[in-house]
């Protein structure tokens, strides 16, 4: 049986991912001797952080302002602006630099631990845990939460064939992540809360009959995905796989078309533009210009506008150009069917592949239901939530870690108010 304290009003924290560890070390930093308990229901602490970026942890990113780092956030963003100014980014350095580790700003922007090791985080925040005394219980999942009548909450402890043990609480923090399936937030709906149906979102395209099923691996710094029919595009790096098209410019327009691209069931097509800097109008003089400079040069062996040999002989091809054509004897046909490939190559979109092992899902509790100012429950108090089981997701870079350092903090600060609560039940546990 765990050997949870009795007779002190207890705060526990279901999840033991970021938002719940960093949920529970503020709110045992700021009210030093109150028990916090970390139950998590798997064997496995930090999964999360520990596979985040290749292994390295993108902990957060360079923003400047809470209004600059809403704008990555297809949704939640916008509602937890001024939680962003309680806690963002300069925060969250500078809290792991007092225990420290430091942060380094990428080119792109995104902040990795200088070890580049996400096992540097995940044992900073293991450590400050211990130090702050949160006592952690794995393989302790709660099966149920049953507001008691003065306040605060009963759990029913999972058993083994039986009903396991039950715990009564002071203040609840849920940060038990997001769930790819609606029946996995039942358990939380009897508390009142609405759920917004859960969805996939940073994934790749599947292209199953790709024009360039040839090219894996090849990539482009910079290029814009647009889905056809759709107000939807997005502008980044773009890598081919064998599978279909990835990279920065395919995981971000999959964020903000979560909702859209589930309907369609993920299938469309997708339009590449290889020079988004480009429109018909100047890649049209462009192309005169140069043909008429270069006509004696071979066409497919000779990439221009920066376009890796690869990409530009396979584009060449699919207009119909011959490998021996130079520019001079370029049909017209041919040139507009190259600049037609070179802004809008059509890739038959026929499913997604989850990226890497960071699944991320657009969903969860209603923002609607919680106080933003401490991430509590409108609808039970006493009850907070934080991280990816609220309806707040990020495009990827260290956006999603950031909201659940920001509303982890939040909600830890704000359970450490034990005196806001007018019952003090005693954690008991029994069969």
């Amino acid at each position: 049986m765990n050997n949870f304290p009795s007779n002190v009003p207890v705060v526990a924290v279901l999840g033991g991912g970021a938002a719940g560890f960093f949920g529970a070390i503020a709110c045992a930093e700021a009210n030093p001797g109150q028990p916090v308990l970390l139950l998590e229901k798997t064997g496995k602490l930090l999964g999360k952080v520990r596979a985040s970026g290749g292994g390295r942890c993108n902990v957060t990113h360079a923003c400047d302002s809470a209004a600059q780092l809403v704008a990555h956030y297809p949704r939640g963003g916008k509602a937890l602006k001024a939680a962003f100014q309680r806690f963002g980014v300069a925060d969250t350095v500078a809290w792991f630099a007092q225990r420290g580790v430091a942060l380094k700003a990428e080119a792109d922007g995104r902040m990795f631990p200088t070890t580049d090791s996400s096992e540097t985080i995940a044992r900073a925040l293991e450590d400050a845990a211990r130090r702050a005394g949160v006592q952690v219980f794995t393989n302790t999942a709660v099966e149920e939460i049953m507001p008691l009548p003065g306040g605060g909450f009963q759990l029913q402890l999972a058993g083994t064939g039986r009903p396991g043990p039950t715990l009564a609480v002071a203040r609840l923090l849920v940060a038990t992540g997001g769930q790819p399936k609606s029946a996995q937030y039942d358990w939380l709906r009897p508390l009142g809360h609405a759920v917004a149906e859960p969805v996939p979102s940073l994934f790749t395209f599947n292209v199953p009959e790709s024009p360039l099923r040839e090219l894996p691996g090849v990539s482009v710094p910079r290029a814009r995905v647009t889905l056809a029919g759709e107000k939807l595009h997005y502008e980044g790096p773009l890598l081919v796989t064998h599978w279909g098209v990835s990279g920065p410019a395919v995981l971000k327009l999959s964020a903000w078309g979560a909702r859209r691209l589930s309907e369609l069931n993920y299938t469309g097509t997708a339009l590449i533009n290889w020079l988004p800097d480009h429109t018909d109008d100047t890649l049209r003089p462009w192309l005169h210009q140069f043909r008429q400079e270069n006509g004696r040069k071979g066409i497919a062996a000779n990439p221009q506008l920066g376009l890796p040999q690869r990409l530009w002989r396979t584009l060449a091809e699919q207009a119909g150009i011959g490998p021996d054509v130079r520019w001079s004897d370029l049909a017209a046909k041919a040139q507009n069917r190259l600049l037609e490939l070179l802004l809008r190559t059509p890739l038959a979109v026929r499913g997604k592949t989850t990226y890497k092992e960071e699944f991320v899902t657009c969903g969860g509790i209603s923002l609607a239901d919680i106080d933003l100012q401490t991430m509590q429950s409108r609808c039970a108090p006493g009850l907070h939530f934080a991280g990816e089981v609220l309806d707040i997701d990020g495009i990827t870079g260290g956006f999603n870690f950031q909201a659940a350092w920001t509303t982890g903090f939040l909600a830890g600060q704000a359970m450490a108010q034990l005196g806001n609560t007018t019952a003090v039940p005693v954690a008991a546990v029994g069969a």
